[in-house]
């Protein structure tokens, strides 16, 4: 990846976003496997063409930074940190993957997260605690059970993930009204069964066959990411009253937004009620994907091929 410094900062921020990372041939990672199977070929094949500047990737180097201060602490005998692993997988790929902490004592692998209030708020109760059926952390918690799996291909009986998130944004005066949870670190995590276990390994080679095939294609030819993988929006139709700037209601389905709004103009005399469409969007594609230049699905739906 090719590093630009278009606000001219200090030496110290482009040393720290430089990194001496190299792809290896038949190898990747769990957070690269977690992509979109585009995504992570995309920025493999295309790394000396990508460019990013120094100033986008604040929060990169703060990460890397709270990661190297709590590497320095001293861990427990039964305690591991900072591993990195690699599995051999059937097809001659490997997969790789470096842990935050693994306690041997309770078979659990702890990862380091540094994360927005945003991620947690939209997961949670009033009190701060996950939903039962949120897939707000399904990343988080897929993240650790790989770590997990991976440990237990060495021998060991690793079988609970956390994740201990630092949230960069959070406000006390927010934490005061409950806006924001009541502390600047947010602890999350889970028991994984042998069921668990089954389900990952079987997604793991799946998703390795996926890569083996899919690296014999050309890039117009790989698969879409998936709506999951690209955070994406779908599309809403408000129902909106002329003088008024917010919605009265969203709706997902465009014949009941007409509806609604039929109904409200019989019932009222006064402004009119219309409908608007606010079309969806994929905020991982737009403002995450570092390979995204090189994906027909952005040139179509986001850049110049868009706006021709």
């Amino acid at each position: 990846m090719k590093l630009t410094n278009a606000l001219n900062l200090p030496q110290p921020f482009v040393d720290a976003a430089t990194s001496d990372h190299r792809y290896v041939d038949k190898r990747y990672s769990a957070t690269a496997i977690l992509k979109g199977t585009r995504e992570a070929i995309l920025q493999r094949r295309h790394d000396d063409e990508i460019s990013n500047d120094v100033a986008d990737m604040v929060w990169a180097i703060f990460g890397t930074a709270v990661h190297g201060i709590l590497e320095q602490g001293e861990e427990s005998q039964s305690q591991i940190k900072e591993n990195k692993l690699v599995v051999d997988l059937p097809n001659g790929y490997q997969l790789s993957g470096i842990f935050d902490l693994y306690d041997d004592a309770t078979g659990t692998v702890t990862d380091y997260k540094t994360a927005s209030v945003w991620k947690v708020k939209f997961g949670c109760w009033d009190d701060w605690k996950p939903k039962a059926d949120t897939d707000q952390f399904d990343d988080w918690r897929k993240q650790t059970l790989i770590y997990c799996w991976m440990l237990r291909q060495i021998g060991f009986d690793a079988h609970r993930g956390e994740i201990v998130a630092l949230l960069k944004d959070h406000s006390k005066t927010k934490a005061k009204i409950n806006e924001h949870p009541p502390l600047p670190v947010w602890q999350i995590g889970w028991d994984f069964t042998a069921e668990d276990f089954e389900q990952i390994e079987a997604w793991i080679m799946a998703k390795f066959e996926e890569i083996e095939r899919c690296e014999k294609l050309p890039d117009e030819e790989l698969p879409l990411c998936t709506e999951a993988e690209r955070w994406t929006r779908p599309g809403k139709f408000a129902v909106m009253k002329k003088g008024r700037k917010s919605a009265v209601r969203l709706y997902d389905d465009k014949n009941d937004a007409y509806q609604r709004a039929a109904g409200e103009n019989r019932n009222t005399s006064g402004e009119p009620f219309y409908v608007e469409e606010r079309k969806g969007s994929d905020p991982k594609c737009m403002d995450y994907c570092t390979a995204c230049e090189f994906c027909a699905y952005w040139q179509q739906t986001y850049g110049k091929e868009a706006q021709a």
